[in-house]
């Protein structure tokens, strides 16, 4: 059995290699590409990683041990403590993680052609992503659940502490503020979409309540009824849309912003178990199911790729993201390859609720699944018509476009099938609703349901979105609990309620005025980079993290990948902040220049705080590992397993 188990493997990597070759076109060049072959290449990477990486990160490098007890029993208040059934958790991380980054990234970044975007979604996640999210989850769930800034803190020193929390919030607030701008943009005078998305909420108030106190432990029962109810208002939408009902449904921007912040405020203070992790469950049985039917969809139809391998606009000047290949795709497609958000979640929400751990592997599954899904959207997205693809996303006109050379082929003919003009919606959002529309009515009999799919698509992609919103304010209503817990003490208690409201309140108003004064070309190019300059730090806190288990000799698998993002970022940021400047200087108004003077502090101010920290832990890390300096870490658990004393590295 063992020796057909290494034949299978062996097998399972030269499929991997024939898929790759022919996606980066070394295998019959000539030949369009099939999004089949992306979903094989990237299906194949997947297995082979969580079964050997995974397994070598799981064992070696964390030494995961189950006897060890978790912050979930130890501190149970069934609040924000709670042991959680592992697929429960799993629906929960995977929600708080996979916002509109793995879907609208790899959109915008086609512009480019696909083959960047695939290969930075799928290497980028197996050897950066996933390995951040799971190194920050071990350390914040030994450290009895403690924030990223309050571990940067503990373990190297006040200097990164403080400037590690500064970072955290300012990037917090404009990834909530990148994310909750593209369900605005879709949602925008879309009463359909908008009315079945606001049904998530009494559907998932349900639940929580079904689940902790009329039915406790049947997650079985709940899951029926939860995705039965979520169809029945998705259906139920269209005759909203087509109703007396309508006009309250049909909102603009303003009013959604500020509806936004409100849901974001509720799922901040309200207890986890009453909206969050039942929500959180119930989008991932539709982001799961979903990314599985587009799988299925590609496979069964074997969609032609349109979008070139790579297009001119790698040298800059394109119409959708104005900066070069490098180091503006990295930085686009953001969330699907490596998120400094998930680091907040991996030391927020989810190591308060792990049984034991051994579940700690679902950083590093869930970091796979949301790349998976990146790869779903860049199919969807590159299987339009390049012209229809830029009509869409751009606000050229079709003139403009096909002097750049790519003429409008068939877009007012998807604009009928959906029953709403897709033309001019920039945000990556409606293309890939399109894409994904298109590859759902190719089933058969499904050609007339196209604007259902449509909707449906659209709710995917909010659900996505406010599931990431809601996680992260917390998170951030967390760090600024704790932050103002150092000067006043009562702040420090996580469920002291005027210290919830403050802090929650103060945390949607800042993302919630970022949404309104910004746009996608100024808000997703900052999110991206702000992103992953915490994606930088959290790898940085994660190499100190390693040393400080006596695990020093394998720190490359947090130092290689966090040069190679550092090195992106910190040269996306400076380009970026003298964009916004001269942005600022062209700006019709006062009250524009002041919002790009705004992203121009913001990103700067970033960049700073990061070359601080990278700085002062290289320091550390360079009296650890070659002065022997002895160290000590706030590691807890039981006493035989505990590392909490002072001893050099060996």
């Amino acid at each position: 059995m063992e020796y057909l188990k290494n034949i299978g493997w062996i097998a399972l990597a030269v499929l991997c290699a024939v898929a790759l070759a022919i996606v980066a076109g070394i295998l019959n060049p000539a030949e369009e590409v099939n999004g089949l072959w992306l979903v094989v290449a990237a299906a194949c990477c997947y297995v082979l990683a969580i079964r050997f990486y995974g397994r070598f990160l799981k064992g070696r490098v964390a030494d995961l041990d189950d006897r060890r007890i978790t912050p979930a029993h130890r501190l149970r208040d069934d609040k924000n403590f709670q042991p959680t059934n592992r697929l429960v958790l799993f629906g929960h991380h995977f929600a708080a993680i996979a916002g509109a980054g793995p879907l609208l990234g790899p959109v915008l970044a086609a512009q480019f052609g696909y083959l960047p975007g695939f290969l930075w979604l799928v290497i980028g996640a197996v050897m950066a992503g996933a390995v951040q999210d799971f190194i920050i989850l071990v350390a914040s769930m030994r450290r009895n659940g403690r924030s990223l800034p309050q571990i940067a803190q503990d373990e190297i020193g006040p200097l990164t502490g403080i400037a590690t929390t500064i970072a955290v919030l300012f990037i917090v607030i404009v990834a909530l503020a990148g994310l909750g701008l593209a369900v605005v943009n879709a949602l925008s005078h879309n009463p359909w979409g908008t009315f079945t998305l606001a049904m998530t909420i009494p559907i998932a108030f349900l639940m929580g309540y079904y689940l902790q106190r009329f039915r406790p432990g049947r997650v079985d029962e709940v899951s029926v009824i939860g995705v039965s109810l979520l169809l029945i208002a998705l259906f139920a939408g269209r005759w909203i849309a087509h109703s007396g009902l309508a006009p309250y449904f049909n909102l603009e921007k303003d009013s959604l912003v500020w509806l936004l912040a409100g849901y974001g405020f509720l799922a901040s203070v309200l207890p986890v178990w009453m909206l969050l992790v039942p929500r959180d469950y119930l989008s991932t049985f539709m982001k799961v199911g979903v990314v599985g039917l587009l799988g299925i969809g590609v496979i069964l139809m074997a969609p032609t790729i349109q979008m070139p391998a790579v297009t001119a606009f790698i040298h800059g000047n394109g119409p959708i993201i104005p900066g070069t290949l490098f180091p503006f795709v990295f930085i686009t497609i953001a969330c699907g390859a490596i998120s400094g958000f998930h680091s907040l979640v991996s030391s927020g929400t989810t190591p308060k609720m792990l049984q034991c751990e051994s579940h700690a592997m679902i950083g590093y599954g869930a970091m796979l699944m949301e790349s998976f899904v990146g790869v779903m959207a860049l199919i969807a997205a590159t299987i339009l018509i390049p012209g229809d693809y830029f009509a869409i996303n751009t606000k050229l006109s079709a003139d403009a476009l096909a002097a750049l050379g790519f003429p409008i082929a068939h877009l007012q003919e998807l604009s009928q099938l959906v029953e709403v003009d897709v033309a001019g919606r920039p945000g990556g959002a409606v293309s890939l609703a399109v894409g994904m529309a298109s590859i759902f009515s190719s089933l058969p009999g499904m050609k007339a349901l196209m604007a259902y799919w449509y909707q449906f698509a659209l709710l995917f992609e909010a659900l996505f979105i406010l599931t990431t919103i809601d996680a992260g304010t917390r998170v951030a209503r967390y760090l600024i609990q704790e932050m103002g817990g150092q000067t006043f003490a009562p702040l420090k208690n996580l469920n002291w309620w005027p210290g919830v409201v403050i802090s929650s309140a103060a945390v949607v108003f800042a993302w919630g005025y970022l949404i309104s004064t910004g746009t996608i070309g100024t808000i997703w190019p900052m999110f991206g980079a702000a992103n992953q300059l915490l994606g930088t730090l959290a790898l940085c806190v994660g190499t100190t993290v390693l040393i400080k288990m006596g695990k020093a000799k394998y720190i490359w698998v947090t130092v290689l990948p966090m040069v190679f993002v550092g090195t992106i970022t910190l040269t996306a940021s400076y380009q970026l902040f003298f964009i916004y400047l001269s942005q600022a200087r062209e700006a019709a108004n006062a009250s524009q220049a002041f919002s790009f003077q705004l992203d121009a502090t913001l990103v700067g101010v970033v960049a700073v705080l990061a070359v601080i920290i990278l700085t002062d832990s290289m320091i550390k890390w360079y009296g650890y590992l070659i002065q022997k300096k002895p160290y000590t870490t706030t590691e807890v658990g039981n006493e035989e397993f505990s590392r909490v004393s002072s001893h050099p590295v060996q």
